[in-house]
């Protein structure tokens, strides 16, 4: 049976930054960073090593952004969203720019004061994938997304958790793994009957 591809959450390598050069919004409550590079990176491991998986920069041509928000946790309060010009995400020459204006309430500029002071230190997303536009490089144990449909959301996070992210790729690679070997144990087979046929 296919698994259902679902809303899935991956941690950012590189934690949002207090910015004062180059500000995408006039604020002093200012932060920017990348939910995701172009680059590959190990997503889990497995009994035969790590699993990496990596953005393609075209994954991300279509991608609904129309109402994105930051979160802290992927739960609860709002401090930025896109639909209010407060939220910037957008994929750029290295990655999947974002960049947050958390100027406007009392909640939103106690956030930036948890991220200048490091008592908050990583972010986290969550997006939509298409099972039907990833592949499994098997040479480079490597998922690859070539579209995501939509971005939900862009996360603070205490402790980055992603429950699910594991499951899903590893019934996605498993599936692709299946299939292969199906396909392989069917090529066989016509190889056997031809020939049969060629030695009767």
């Amino acid at each position: 049976m296919p698994i259902k591809m679902e809303r899935q959450y991956r941690t950012v390598a590189m934690p949002m930054m207090i910015q004062q050069d180059n500000k995408r919004f006039d604020s002093d409550f200012y932060v920017e960073g990348y939910a995701a590079t172009w680059e590959r990176y190990p997503l889990y491991e497995d009994e035969e090593g790590i699993v990496y998986e990596q953005f393609l920069p075209e994954a991300f041509k279509d991608t609904d952004f129309s109402d994105v928000i930051f979160q802290y946790n992927h739960d609860g309060r709002v401090f930025a969203r896109t639909s209010n010009q407060t939220l910037l995400v957008e994929p750029d020459s290295r990655g999947l720019f974002q960049a947050a204006d958390l100027r406007l309430t009392e909640a939103s500029r106690s956030m930036y004061q948890d991220i200048e002071t490091g008592l908050i230190t990583k972010m986290s997303w969550a997006f939509l994938p298409d099972r039907e536009m990833m592949e499994y490089d098997r040479n480079t144990r490597t998922i690859i997304h070539h579209r995501i449909p939509k971005v939900f959301d862009v996360s603070a996070v205490s402790y980055p958790a992603n429950s699910g992210t594991e499951i899903n790729a590893r019934s996605f690679c498993d599936g692709v793994i299946a299939g292969r070997l199906k396909e392989f144990q069917e090529r066989e087979e016509r190889i056997k009957k031809i020939k049969l046929m060629i030695e009767v």
